[in-house]
């Protein structure tokens, strides 16, 4: 608990944190000083002099920066005196020298600091006639962000955003004087994957973003809070619409989350809502074998009728489900219930063959959250580079890391993090299980690393490097975390709502609300609400692709997912789908997966339909709906529902608010929830769940399963990076553009062994698949490594295995 001093504001005493900022301290009482330059988070510089105030000291009355002055016991401020708002007028006249006085026509018309300012503390009229100064603009500083110096005010909140928190300082002040401007270096755009913040913290109209500059006002938009969908950290956002179309996403500061911040690809996704491409009608593959559009009756006839007959002729468990790590809690809900109780089978998962143990996901102990960054003393992260996977969480413990905590990062090649981490191990993929050996028993070479992770609290961040790892790798690391001083675990993966469709159920390992499926009280509590269940064993993506593949299983029904392009190994899903007997897809976009469907079905996406989501914490919250979808388009549960009807049955699933009420009442780990919890306003940031300690079924000790390390010549790492070719960026046309080229990356001693030339050409094969591609050299990689990003074009053909051979192409 801080101390508490009193001060006293316009003559007002107020109670207030011993050494909270003077101008956040009165803000938080109810008095409002003008500013332009100070942000709740970022460190304040006091340049902009707009929050000047006058406060009382043993030498007289001080006129001083309330954006860096902290509140000290019997402090006497004034903040609307006679001399305040003589120098708030000054500043802003002096400000409004070079500002072009063209609001009507600035993008930030309506929603301007400076403008609101000018009105609310300005002089009235200047005295200043000079011709203002001009320059070129808009210059295009990167694809998203454009330029204007001429109406910048030198705050240097972008470029203090991008020094401080992104850690991309690739924009700065330039020249002096009248002279000083804001700029990139050159021949280096402003490439940062955080760029949109800095639109939206700038006060003025200087930055501006290319996919929404122009296209409407601030007073012609509706603005609903949600939850962002590209990754499993859950920012919080807020959708502005206009005229039923989805016209930006703008962050929302949610003090368990995200801060306010956003990355670029959450920030500009919303183009993707609006595709032409989007699927706006049911299709239906005809006699010549080419998907046709048709009516909803005869889509719904021909997906009852394909699934029944597989499920006559060989029963339930031939046919599963892939699917719901993309919709909403009550969407993974009615998938999970419609498969188990209509299909009646255990063959369904969320995951693709890319995460974790789905216990070890949900059930972890002892469970962090992201705010336990702040209070750690050693962080160690043993996962995916939070910059390409988990953006926002990445300047969680960068700020984190700035603020003191050690940071240990261990990854086969370099990290968003490295320039913040107090140390940096390096190992081959295959070899982490030698590595983590090596530091359980304090290996001499590794003992400043040992010595630092052995001062609490400890925060471990626990997930797959690459796609080539063995995911037990991941438990055996937590297994060694957990055993430290006040340890506290977040399993990571990146799927959006990948632990709400956990916690839904949409395992072959799991039932609703954290309940283990070889748990008997557990299916038997769930067969009151859904009377019987099947009792086979269930298979996850990668056997139910195996499954389609050998024939063991007939049919898939998918919703909203593509194993073509997730699925480590790509073409062997698209086998898979090729020698099933009957497939159903419920999507938004007629991915490569739903391409090869009997049936396609059109279905609501994000922004569309209303519902909750789970982050990665286990944080509740909601999605809302703010515009209709294309065309016929229609929820995914309610799609299940009407074929779960003709079908002979029912899942019940009448509308969100049912499938809110049965998740609470069948899910132990989600009991106690009600959805007025989760209404947005000033302090609700979601429910961790459970509320209750005891509401918890499942609590996972990870245990170190004792794995031999993988050697290899050369090793593949393959890994995700932020601007994939996922459905989502394929349709944006601003982050189309964004995706590399695929390449593959080894170390220059690597090239010079093999004799292979920077930008030549070499066949990249592994058990499982081959590629042709160009090469590039990458210094931070572990020798013996090769880098393919996953999902840009090849890193899908080549699969899960550790072992890769190259060969030059002549």
């Amino acid at each position: 608990m801080s101390e508490r001093v009193t001060i006293t504001v316009d003559g007002i005493p107020l109670e207030v944190d011993a050494g909270e900022l003077l101008i956040k301290a009165a803000e938080d009482n109810g008095t409002y000083i003008p500013r332009f330059c100070w942000h709740p988070r970022m460190k304040p510089v006091g340049m902009c002099r707009m929050c000047l105030v006058e406060v009382e000291g043993p030498r007289g009355i001080l006129l001083t920066t309330s954006c860096n002055m902290p509140v000290s016991d019997g402090m006497v401020v004034h903040t609307e005196s006679e001399t305040v708002k003589k120098a708030q007028e000054g500043i802003l006249e002096f400000l409004l020298i070079n500002h072009p006085l063209d609001c009507p026509v600035c993008d930030r018309g309506g929603e301007c600091p400076l403008q609101d300012q000018t009105l609310s503390h300005g002089p009235g009229e200047s005295r200043f006639v000079e011709e203002k100064r001009h320059f070129e603009k808009p210059i295009p500083i990167s694809d998203l962000v454009l330029l204007d110096r001429e109406r910048c005010i030198l705050c240097a909140r972008c470029t203090r955003f991008s020094d401080e928190v992104s850690g991309d300082p690739l924009i700065e002040f330039q020249s002096r004087g009248n002279n000083t401007q804001v700029l990139t270096f050159p021949d280096e755009p402003f490439a940062s994957y955080f760029s949109g913040n800095t639109v939206q913290i700038c006060p003025v109209g200087a930055l501006t973003s290319k996919p929404y500059r122009f296209r409407a006002r601030p007073w012609d938009l509706e603005k609903t809070e949600s939850t962002c969908p590209h990754c499993s950290v859950g920012c919080s956002i807020e959708v502005h619409t206009s005229q039923n179309e989805v016209i930006r996403y703008q962050g929302v500061d949610n003090d368990d989350v995200n801060w306010g911040w956003l990355c670029d690809k959450g920030r500009y996704s919303f183009e993707s809502v609006n595709s032409a491409e989007r699927l706006d009608t049911p299709l239906i593959r005809n006699a010549s074998g080419q998907l046709e559009p048709a009516s909803w009756p005869d889509a719904m006839e021909a997906a009852a009728t394909g699934l029944a007959s597989i499920v006559e002729a060989h029963g339930g468990n031939s046919v599963a489900g892939i699917g719901g790590a993309r919709g909403s809690n009550e969407s993974a809900y009615a998938f999970g219930k419609f498969m188990r109780t209509i299909i009646g089978t255990n063959h369904l998962d969320a995951q693709l063959g890319d995460g974790l143990d789905p216990h070890f996901l949900v059930g972890s102990t002892p469970r962090g959250v992201i705010n336990d960054l702040d209070t750690a003393k050693t962080i160690v992260l043993w996962g995916p580079d939070l910059k390409e996977e988990l953006p926002v969480l990445y300047l969680r413990v960068r700020h984190a890391a700035q603020q003191g905590a050690k940071l240990i990062v261990i990854h086969p090649r370099r990290t968003g993090l490295d320039d913040r981490a107090t140390f940096k191990v390096v190992y081959k993929p295959g070899e982490g299980p030698a590595l983590l050996n090596k530091l359980v028993e304090g290996d001499p070479g590794l003992a400043e690393v040992r010595a630092a992770i052995n001062e609490g609290p400890v925060v471990g961040l626990v997930g797959r490097t690459g796609l080539t790892e063995d995911p037990r790798l991941a438990e055996a690391v937590a297994a060694f975390l957990r055993e430290l001083p006040k340890a506290t675990l977040m399993p990571l993966a990146r799927r959006s709502n990948v632990y709400g469709a956990l916690d839904m159920g949409v395992s072959p390992r799991l039932l609703p609300g954290r309940v283990s499926s070889a748990s008997e009280s557990g299916k038997a509590a769930l067969r009151e609400h859904w009377g019987s269940l099947p009792d086979d064993f269930g298979r996850d993506t990668i056997g139910i692709i195996d499954g389609l593949a050998d024939g063991h299983l007939k049919g898939l029904v998918m919703m909203g997912s593509d194993p073509v392009r997730d699925v480590p190994s790509g073409n062997r899903a698209a086998e898979a789908l090729s020698r099933a007997e009957f497939v159903v897809a419920i999507d938004t976009f007629l991915n490569d997966s739903a391409a090869a469907a009997d049936v396609v079905f059109p279905a609501l996406g994000f922004t569309e339909q209303e519902g909750t989501v789970t982050n990665l914490e286990g944080r509740v919250q909601k999605v809302t709906q703010a515009a209709p979808g294309p065309g016929q388009a229609r929820p995914d549960w309610s799609i299940l529902e009407d074929l779960a009807h003709r079908m002979g049955g029912s899942i019940g699933a009448t509308s969100v608010n049912v499938l809110f009420k049965e998740i609470v009442t069948v899910a132990p780990a989600y009991r106690g929830l009600t959805w007025v919890d989760l209404e947005f306003g000033e302090g609700r940031d979601g429910l961790v769940m459970p509320l209750e300690e005891g509401d918890q079924p499942i609590q996972y000790v990870a245990v170190d399963p004792g794995l031999a390390p993988t050697k290899a010549p050369l090793a593949l790492h393959s890994a995700r990076t932020l601007y994939d070719d996922g459905v989502h960026t394929r349709f944006g046309p601003s982050l189309e553009r964004l995706v590399g080229a695929p390449m593959a990356y080894l170390h220059p001693d690597d090239a010079a062994r093999l004799g292979i030339p920077d930008g030549g050409e070499v066949d990249v094969e592994t058990v499982q698949g081959s590629a042709r591609v160009q090469v590039g050299f990458d210094p931070s990689l572990a020798p013996g490594t090769v880098f393919v990003p996953f999902n840009q074009g090849i890193g899908q053909n080549l699969g899960s295995a550790v072992e890769v051979k190259l060969e030059v192409v002549s």
